[in-house]
């Protein structure tokens, strides 16, 4: 039996192969293909700008990096993301050190990437501005949210390490210019992985402490960018932010800026500059004090001056040099007052006699009792009627007339009318 197989080649030549070809399955090939790859390619470095970034919710990053030619898809995986600084974003110019890999799934090649660093400027850094770019966004830093330290503190609290220079520098600068204030350390870690949670741990504990401290300051000595980082962090950037304490930050940096001294309510360049701005000198205090007791007693003298003069003047009027003259006029306006009283009430009712005396006679001429007077009378029915004419009574009728001292009661017997006096 001939086993023999042939095949053409490009020029359509034809091949014998007496030994059958080992077939390979894609899985196999892209499994083959993968383990090349990977020894023909160690750690590989590739500059490109972030494109089409995809980050699910298993926290793995999925990107493609290309230049003006070519694209590679590549993966960062979450345990890797989890300790970069900065976050990935679509456009950044990304330096990735990672393996060359094949997705044998897909039969694609891809770059596992296990470090990233942002083209031209440091991890840290691009952290530090993304971080800062938020905050800010969020109002963190303005400066209607900033407090005023007290002027004297009765008690300060450190958040810092209690082995550091910083506390020692800190309370040399204290006890050199104010010595009657309380300091109490609020022990934290400065630097590493665990130092952002205890040192926002110690500031939410100064804030709630049952007598709890005038001022709170949070520092260190100096130190690098990677050193001084935990100032950077965002929780320690809140818990400064929601303290209700004043804040100095006292990051012992001169040169960089952290988080912290952006949304502390003061900054300090050092430690020590933190004492100096956390209590006056005892000099300073003695200097204000002695200018207040100069004011006050140049005040007092000034009202006690003006005081004098206020009396020797009063002490001029009359009224208090010779007081009796003062009640001998008023006893004599009083006086006249009574007499002029008197006068008006006499004419009123001299007045007013007379015009009652008007009046009377007024009356009098119309009262009918003094017509009867001068020999008239009034004759009535029993009515009470006036008769005025002859067609008033009847004969036989009962009258009564009133004359000057009494009444006469009579009959009617006869009556005549008379025109123009003519009997009829």
């Amino acid at each position: 039996m001939n086993d023999s197989f042939l095949f053409r080649d490009s020029d359509e030549q034809e091949i014998q192969i007496s030994e059958p070809p080992q077939l390979l399955s894609v899985s196999q090939l892209n499994t083959a293909a993968k383990d090349l790859l990977g020894a023909a390619f160690g750690d590989v470095w590739v500059v490109g700008e972030v494109s089409d970034l995809s980050r699910p919710s298993s926290g793995h990053f999925y990107f493609s990096l290309k230049d003006e030619e070519a694209t590679i898809r590549a993966v960062l995986w979450r345990s890797s993301a989890s300790r970069l600084p900065f976050q990935i974003e679509d456009g950044q110019q990304l330096v990735c050190r990672g393996k060359i890999d094949l997705y044998v799934v897909r039969g694609s090649y891809q770059l596992v990437v296990n470090h990233a660093e942002p083209k031209g400027v440091g991890g840290l850094q691009l952290a530090f501005e993304q971080m800062k770019r938020q905050l800010a966004a969020e109002g963190l830093f303005d400066e209607e949210h900033k407090q005023s330290p007290p002027w004297l503190p009765r008690k300060i609290a450190f958040v810092t390490s209690p082995s550091g220079a910083a506390i020692r520098d800190f309370l040399e600068v204290i006890r050199r210019r104010w010595s009657n204030v309380h300091v109490i350390v609020i022990p934290a870690r400065v630097q590493g992985a665990e130092a952002s949670g205890e040192i926002a741990a110690g500031i939410r504990t100064a804030n709630g402490l049952a007598d709890p401290p005038d001022l709170l300051v949070v520092g260190r000595g100096g130190g690098s960018m990677e050193d001084l980082w935990c100032f950077n962090e965002e929780e320690v950037v809140r818990a400064i932010f929601d303290s209700a304490i004043p804040v100095i930050s006292a990051v012992g940096h001169e040169i960089d800026v952290t988080l912290s001294d952006l949304v502390a309510d003061r900054r300090a360049l050092t430690p020590s500059e933190a004492a100096e701005l956390a209590v006056p000198s005892e000099a300073d205090v003695r200097g204000v004090l002695e200018a207040n007791q100069q004011r006050l007693v140049s005040t007092l003298q000034s009202r006690v001056l003006r005081a004098r003069q206020q009396l020797e003047t009063l002490a001029l009027r009359p009224v208090l040099n010779r007081p009796e003259e003062l009640i001998e006029q008023r006893a004599r306006l009083v006086d006249d007052w009574e007499q002029r009283l008197k006068r008006a009430m006499h004419d009123h009712v001299g007045r007013g006699k007379e015009k009652v005396a008007l009046a009377t006679a007024g009356l009098n001429a119309l009262n009918p009792l003094g017509v009867l007077q001068r020999g008239y009378s009034v004759t009535q029915d029993t009515s009470g009627n006036v008769i005025q004419k002859v067609n008033d009574v009847q004969d036989g009728q009962e009258m009564v007339t009133r004359v000057m001292d009494g009444k006469i009661y009579s009959t009617v017997v006869q009556s005549r009318e008379e025109i123009e006096g003519v009997e009829r």
